[in-house]
């Protein structure tokens, strides 16, 4: 009767996770499209379910909601069903909407479908090969053999956002490099665009008043005729054609700049925009709320450089951590500020927020992301292969974050997450997004300072 109980709030709470999940398909994905092929919908909503439901169960494992063996049984189950989804069902649709966009392969589109998922699974064994994620044991139809792969391309996009968050957080919250643009830059920048565009257009009427002139001395239509016409046309030229040509390379020269100068001005524009936005932000900042969310940007400020350097120590000494940041902490804080209270008790509870709060944060995060990502490259006939790679992209996330979220949890909680996902080389998981995080990290850094190394600010003289 318990395990009845515990199935029906599993199921109910994943038809709410489904819901949501077809919601914000079609108020945020999709608004802006016709919804043509209800499988993509379909597809995506229970992604999203499932991957949902693996951090209720966490969060579960945690309370001690449900009883052991039901946590057990839906764990296994929901793990098989994403697995399913992510490695045969979505792959397949995916080659199969590409071929369907393809004319010369629509008759056949089933057939190619299927040879483009057998060439993704060829590539998605083979990337198991240089790393060492698996104990050998294991046999080649295991559901370890997945998770493993699954794990690998996940662990390497969330370490990829995560470096690249860690730097823009500080760059967006540090009033340091802030750009003050005035309307003055901008009023000069447009004045020479303006003088660029007054050049272009009067060295173009030169043209077309010498083509003019070349046309009226007959200089046009004198033709050459012959074989040693044709060598006189190249070894002569009329006498207007060599200023024409000059004058071309000018207006082509010109054009570049101007291009370069409209583009500086809309950037410009951008950042005064932004600006603005600052200067309510600081009015905003001194409110209680806004106080309080200015506290927290600089605290997550800190804390990414921090992950940073942390990552190149866990790098140079090659290190893993076996114990979870809470309870290290509270470690910490006993031994040597000499503070007494119950360290297991209050490590399980901090955990639950600290654990909560990274959920939350990363289903956020991620589906902010996505919609930024899909308004960026989709169109109408690419919007359902885009929308299942997000799928497919966000299932593996949420996969890796079970992973690594595994860390941050107490030791009597991980037991049956490690069950569930068999003999991993953990260890490998967490080396593997330090690297990542901090060549991600490096990179951001390097393309944030050039950015703002190369924009224009008032430099521009009118």
């Amino acid at each position: 009767m318990s395990f009845l109980i515990d199935s029906s709030i599993m199921i109910t709470s994943q038809i709410l996770f489904f819901g949501f999940g077809w919601l914000f398909f079609m108020r945020q994905l999709f608004k802006d499209y016709e919804v043509r092929q209800y499988v993509v919908q379909v597809i995506f909503s229970v992604t999203f379910a499932f991957s949902c439901t693996m951090f209720e169960l966490i969060i579960f494992e945690i309370l001690k909601v449900l009883n052991s063996s039901s946590r057990y049984f839906h764990w296994k189950m929901n793990l098989c069903v994403i697995l399913l989804i992510l490695v045969f069902m979505v792959p397949f649709y995916i080659g199969y909407f590409i071929v369907s966009n393809i004319r010369l392969l629509h008759k056949q589109r089933l057939l190619f479908s299927c040879l483009l998922w057998l060439t993704f699974m060829y590539f998605f064994w083979k990337l198991g090969d240089p790393f060492p994620i698996l104990s050998p044991k294991h046999g080649i139809l295991s559901i370890e053999q997945l998770i493993s792969r699954v794990g690998v391309i996940g662990v390497t996009l969330m370490a990829l956002l995560s470096g690249f968050g860690a730097v823009n957080c500080p760059y967006t919250y540090m009033s340091y490099f802030l750009r003050n643009v005035t309307d003055a830059d901008i009023l000069a920048l447009e004045r020479r665009l303006l003088q660029t565009m007054d050049m272009i257009i009067s060295k173009k009427k030169r043209m077309a008043m010498t083509r003019r002139t070349m046309f009226q001395k007959g200089e046009v239509h004198n033709k050459p005729s012959g074989f040693w016409g044709m060598i006189k046309s190249v070894t002569t030229s009329a006498p207007g054609s060599e200023n024409l040509t000059l004058i071309q390379q000018e207006v082509d020269a010109l054009e570049e700049l101007s291009r370069q100068l409209f583009l500086e001005t809309a950037d410009l524009y951008a950042t005064k925009v932004q600006g603005k936005e600052t200067k309510e932000r600081i009015e905003y900042s001194k409110t209680f709320k806004g106080k309080y969310f200015n506290f927290l940007g600089y605290f997550f400020s800190i804390y990414c450089v921090w992950k940073i350097f942390m990552a190149t120590i866990n790098i140079v000494f090659d290190r893993v951590g076996k114990t979870d940041p809470v309870t290290r902490g509270i470690e910490i804080t006993v031994n040597y500020l000499g503070i007494q209270f119950d360290v297991k008790f209050w490590s399980q509870h901090i955990s639950f927020i600290l654990v909560g709060i990274i959920i939350v944060t990363s289903i956020r995060g991620l589906l902010i992301t996505l919609t930024k990502f899909f308004y960026a490259i989709s169109s109408s006939k690419s919007s359902n292969v885009i929308v299942l790679l997000l799928a497919q992209i966000m299932g593996m996330y949420f996969v890796s974050s079970v992973l690594l979220i595994r860390m941050s949890m107490p030791l009597e909680y991980r037991t049956i997450i490690t069950e569930v996902l068999g003999e991993l080389q953990f260890n490998f998981y967490h080396r593997w997004f330090d690297v990542i995080f901090l060549v991600s990290a490096l990179s951001s850094i390097l393309f944030l300072y050039l950015a703002h190394k190369q924009a224009p600010e008032k430099h521009m003289a009118p």
